[in-house]
C-alpha cells in the first residue's frame, strides 16, 4: 500500500521538531481527517531556508509527507520553497494511495502559511504566495503533538 520511501519517513522522519523564534510558522489542518501539520522555517538574510523543522499529528502518510516537504525545501530560497507543490511531495515519495493524497496537499499548505507568516513578520510580499486558506490560529494552544 506505502512506498518505501513513505515507510522511511514514517518511521525515521527527518528534521522533527521546534525552531525557538522561527522565521516564520505555518500550522495547517484537515477537520474531515484530523491531520494537523506546523512547519517552522528559519530564513537568513539572503531569504535562504537554512532550518526547517515540523510537528504533526496525524497518520503515516501525513508525517511522511511533513517529513518529506522539509527536506525539499531546506537549503533552498524562499521562492524555491514557494514552488514545492504537493505533487513534487508525492513523487519524492513514489507516490501515496489516493486516499492519503490529501497529506502531500496540506504539506504543500503549511510550506506556504510559513511563508506567509514569515513575508508578514518582515512586512514583504513574496510574488505568487497567497494567503493560506486553512491556517489554523483558534485553540492553538490545545494541540498537543
Amino acid at each position: 500500500m506505502y512506498t518505501q520511501k513513505v515507510m522511511d519517513h514514517f518511521t525515521n522522519p527527518r528534521n522533527v521538531g521546534e525552531i525557538e523564534n522561527a522565521s516564520g510558522v505555518g500550522t495547517v489542518g484537515n477537520a474531515k481527517c484530523g491531520d494537523i501539520m506546523r512547519i517552522y522555517l528559519d530564513i537568513d538574510d539572503n531569504g535562504i531556508i537554512n532550518d526547517v523543522k515540523f510537528k504533526t499529528f496525524g497518520c503515516g502518510a501525513a508525517v511522511a509527507t511533513s517529513s518529506m516537504a522539509t527536506e525539499l525545501v531546506k537549503g533552498k530560497s524562499v521562492n524555491e520553497a514557494l514552488k514545492v507543490t504537493n505533487k513534487a511531495v508525492m513523487e519524492a515519495l513514489d507516490g501515496l494511495p489516493p486516499v492519503k493524497v490529501h497529506c502531500s496537499l496540506l504539506a504543500e499548505e503549511a510550506i506556504h502559511a510559513a511563508l506567509w507568516d514569515y513575508a508578514e513578520k518582515k512586512g514583504i510580499q513574496i510574488e505568487g504566495l497567497e494567503k493560506p486558506k486553512s491556517d489554523i490560529h483558534e485553540g492553538e494552544e490545545q494541540i498537543e503533538y
